[in-house]
Formats: structure tokens, C-alpha cells, sequence
């Protein structure tokens, strides 16, 4: 294998792309720089019109292009050619003895698949637009890019040229190439197996997308399929899959729990959301989304394992670095970079979806549940809170950090299931105790986990400690409340209108906490 400084001069290119930006002006940078060109069909074309001069890969094969263009490049003169480990004796052999040439960059993108099915072509044209030979040449070259450069994409042309007039292309760079590569194609061969689920499942009639069958429902035994909405939204079902398997009921739920929670800060500094079994497990807003990764992560690590992450920012390579550390079921955000979505190729199994930007957290519609009997129907909680909500009914008035973690906390404890409490620290949930018969364990839980999360990361002290505490309805008794005290949270939020309010302001007044009410609630069952 070729040592990582070593430089791979070019002496052949082989060109074939269906989006020809800025391809007859790097073919001609590469003639110049004594590049022999090889190319197919319409790219070919394209460069002689130029008045470039190209081989024809018929030419390389022996074998004209048949079958309508179905094969062309589909022969061991391209692929050996591509394949060929320059150091190894055996190939280089082969390559002689069946006058292989080697092939030192290949520039390839792929038929316009997801554009023609957009166009609303037929099944047969649509059919056409299935690349073969192009992932074939695009995987092949990337698999032996400790020899070979593939581009994908126009905007690496620029850094490839800079680096073969000074000699040839580094191994970073085609590391990186491949990366890219990669990503490429796996997402280029999920909107296919996306298309064909859809046929399976009856097409798209009438201008509205129709209901897709699922594997199963929440349990192997339970019947499960998602109705895309007809008018589109930023959704789940309008969401972009680069890759990964399809999605489960499961993995709808909670993908939508999370995409629902990031819409709160949509408009917010960079935020992460984790999400398990449909509840926060972790939430942090930072400077970077790298920084509130690692925040929200940290809040619980255990449960943040097979979790779904969401996030309000394009994904760049540091946090798709960080998120990749443990094996995770689905990451939702408006966007990834290149460098993101290499990354994330080099894990089969995870879920990338990129949506159409956040949903409006505040916007209407209704929510409805089946019943024996009948069906209830209500409007969704798109409830906010405005600072002529507040009143602080303690002698203490919280401090304005203390009354930014309030708000944190309140908008995650939203989305948690009943009975719900929130600790929030400086833009991170530091404990979430969700779905609890009764608030006083809502509340022990949440700070037993903050202690145990302290704990694994070797803190001197729980992150509950100088906290707010949310609750996403009313104390009934002190008892929940002093809970939080122990924990060490100094100021609470909390919706207020119990009958024992005043025993329960008393306490705090007697701890020394700030407590406010907002008079909304926002149960989650």
C-alpha cells in the first residue's frame, strides 16, 4: 500500500457525469497538464464539442456501448483499471498481460434518479434513470483510493487541479475523495430503495403521497403504516433519507418527538436534542453544535445509547464525529456538510434525515387518539411563554441566568412525558424525570440521574446543584419541591394554581429558592 505522503501523479482521467458543471473546463486543465482523457456518451461529446481530445471507453473495452447505453463500462479494462494496486506484482502482472491501463482519476456523478421522479416521469423513465455503471466505477475507484482520486461533486474540481499541476494527489485528499464517495452513492441508493417501496405500496396518485407500510407497528405483532400529509410540511415523511434502512414505527414516534422538541429552537443558538422512548434524555444549547452534543450527551449517557438525535443546524464534521462515537438509530437536522455525510457512510446502520428546515413549533392543527368507542380530538399544546406570564411569587426574585435556565428547562419539560421535571443548567439538562405516577419520584429520578451522570464523568458535584427545576404542572405538595431542594436546584418554574400553593411557596421561601408561575400547563400523556 502506497505510503500516506506518497503523491499519485495522473496521468489518466476517465470523465463520465451527468451533471457536466464546470467539466469541460477542468477536462481542459487536465489536457493541459498532459492528462490523457477517457469518456462515454454524452460526456464525451460534450468535450470534443469543446475541442478536447477524447478516448472512448469503446475504445479501452473493445465493446461498443449496447442496450440503449444500458452497458458501457461495465468491463475489466475500466475496472481493472480502477482496482489495480500499483504495488502489488500480481496486478500488475494481470494488467499486462490483458493491456490494462491504469486509470489514476475517475470523474463520476450519477444519473438525476431523485430529479426525474420529482418531475413526475413514468415508471419506465424512471426505471432508465437507475445508474449502474456510474456507483459501479464510483465504488470501485474508492475503494482503491490509496491509488486512485474520485470526484463527485464540481466543488472538489478546483483542489484536485491545484494538486495534480504540483505533482499528483495526496493521500489526504483522496481519503477525503472517497469519504465523499461513498456518501454519495449510499445516498443515491436510498432514494431508490425509497421509490420502490413507494411503488410496492401503490405509487403517488393524484398529485398526494400514499400511505407507506411499515414493518411493523410498535410490537412485531402490531400492523403499521405512515400517511404522509398531502399538503407537505418539514416532516418527517417530506424529510430526505441519505441513508440507512427504512424507518420503523418506532423510529417514527421518537424521530417526531425529537423534531417537535428541536422546533422550540429553531431560532436558538446551536442545539441538540437525544431522544429515547419519545422522551428528552438530553438537551443542550452551546456555541457549537459539537459543544451541545457533548452537553446534551452528557446529561445521560446510558440511555442516549440507540437513541435518536435531533439537531437545528446543518451538521458539520466535528459533531457528526462526536455523534458517531456510539451507535445511535437516527439523526434529524435541516442539513449535513460533505465532510458530515462521509462520516456518517461509515455507519451502514445509521438513520440520516434532512429535513426542509424546523417546523413552527406554535403552529395549529389537531392531535387525536383512538378510544373503544369513539376518537378524541383536540388541538395540538402550541403553547409558549411570554414574560407577562411570569410572576414570581417568592421573596426571591430569580437572578436573569437564573431566569434563562427557567425557560430552558420549562420548553424541554414540555415534551416530557407525565409526570415530568426538568433540571436545566447554563443552556444543558442536567436530570429529566419523565412519565411518573406521582411528581416526587418525577423528581428523585431526575436528580438521581444527574448524580449518576456526575458520577460517570468524575464531576465534583451533580449539575442539579445551583439548577432550575421545571414542572410541567402544579406541586400538589411540598414534598416534590424539596426533592429539587435536595438535589441543589435554587429556582423553580412551575405552572401554580394547586390548592396547597401557599404551602408550597412557603417552603421554597424557607429554602431560600426563587419560584415562579406561569399559569399554563403542559401535561404529556
Amino acid at each position: 500500500m502506497t505510503p500516506d505522503l506518497l503523491a499519485v501523479p495522473v496521468t489518466r482521467a476517465l470523465l463520465s457525469v451527468s451533471d457536466k458543471t464546470g467539466i469541460v473546463d477542468f477536462a481542459r486543465a487536465l489536457a493541459d497538464a498532459g492528462v490523457e482523457l477517457v469518456s462515454t456518451g454524452g460526456t464525451a461529446k460534450a468535450l470534443r464539442d469543446a475541442g478536447l481530445a477524447v478516448k472512448d471507453v469503446a475504445e479501452l473495452t473493445g465493446f461498443p456501448e449496447m442496450m440503449d447505453g444500458r452497458v458501457k463500462t461495465l468491463h475489466p479494462a475500466v475496472h481493472g483499471g480502477l482496482l489495480a494496486v500499483r504495488d502489488d506484482a500480481g496486478h500488475v502482472a494481470s494488467m499486462t498481460q490483458h493491456g490494462i491501463g491504469a486509470i489514476d482519476l475517475a470523474v463520476v456523478n450519477l444519473y438525476p434518479f431523485e430529479k426525474t421522479v420529482e418531475s413526475g416521469a413514468d415508471a419506465d423513465t424512471v426505471i432508465e434513470n437507475i445508474d449502474i455503471g456510474g456507483p459501479a466505477m464510483v465504488r470501485s475507484a474508492a475503494k482503491n483510493h490509496a491509488w486512485v482520486a474520485i470526484l463527485t461533486d464540481p466543488a472538489d474540481y478546483a483542489a484536485v487541479l491545484a494538486e495534480v499541476a504540483a505533482g499528483g494527489t495526496t493521500m489526504a485528499t483522496r481519503r477525503r475523495l472517497a469519504g465523499k464517495a461513498f456518501a454519495h452513492t449510499g445516498q443515491y441508493d436510498s432514494y431508490i430503495a425509497r421509490w420502490f417501496a413507494q411503488q410496492a405500496d401503490g405509487g403517488q396518485d393524484d398529485g398526494e403521497q400514499d400511505e407507506l407500510t411499515l414493518r411493523y407497528g410498535e410490537n412485531p405483532h402490531q400492523q403499521a403504516r405512515v400517511r404522509p400529509d398531502a399538503a407537505g410540511s418539514a416532516g418527517l415523511p417530506q424529510a430526505r433519507q441519505v441513508q440507512g434502512k427504512a424507518l420503523s414505527y418506532n423510529n417514527y414516534n421518537d424521530a417526531d418527538a425529537a423534531l417537535e422538541l428541536i422546533a422550540e429552537f429553531r431560532d436558538a443558538d446551536p442545539t441538540v436534542v437525544i431522544v429515547k422512548h419519545a422522551n428528552p434524555c438530553g438537551v443542550a444549547t452551546a456555541a457549537t453544535l459539537a459543544d451541545a452534543y457533548e452537553a446534551a450527551f452528557a446529561c445521560d449517557t446510558v440511555s442516549a445509547f440507540g437513541g435518536i438525535i435531533a439537531l437545528n443546524r446543518a451538521i458539520d464534521a466535528a459533531t457528526a464525529r462526536a455523534i458517531t462515537g456510539i451507535f445511535t438509530e437516527v439523526v434529524v437536522a435541516p442539513g449535513a456538510d460533505d465532510e458530515a455525510l462521509a462520516i456518517f457512510a461509515a455507519k451502514k446502520n445509521l438513520r440520516l434525515l434532512l429535513t426542509d428546515g424546523l417546523p413552527d413549533p406554535h403552529r395549529e392543527g389537531e392531535v387525536t387518539k383512538e378510544i373503544v368507542g369513539g376518537v378524541l380530538v383536540q388541538s395540538r399544546d402550541n403553547g409558549r411563554l411570554t414574560d407577562d406570564m411570569l410572576r414570581v411569587v417568592t421573596k426571591r426574585a430569580p437572578t436573569p441566568q437564573e431566569l434563562a435556565d427557567c425557560r430552558f428547562a420549562w420548553t424541554v419539560a414540555k415534551h416530557v412525558k407525565s409526570n415530568a421535571i426538568v433540571y436545566a443548567k447554563d443552556g444543558s439538562t442536567a436530570g429529566v424525570g419523565a412519565g411518573q405516577m406521582n411528581r416526587l419520584e418525577s423528581a428523585r429520578i431526575a436528580a438521581w440521574k444527574a448524580k449518576d451522570a456526575a458520577d460517570k464523568a468524575g464531576w465534583g458535584e451533580a449539575r442539579t446543584t445551583g439548577s432550575a427545576v421545571a414542572s410541567d404542572a402544579f406541586f400538589p405538595f411540598a414534598d416534590g419541591l424539596m426533592a429539587a431542594v435536595e438535589a441543589g436546584a435554587t429556582v423553580v418554574i412551575q405552572p401554580g394554581g394547586s390548592i396547597r400553593d401557599d404551602e408550597v411557596i412557603a417552603a421554597a421561601d424557607a429554602a431560600g429558592l426563587a419560584m415562579v408561575f406561569t399559569g399554563m400547563r403542559h401535561f404529556r400523556h
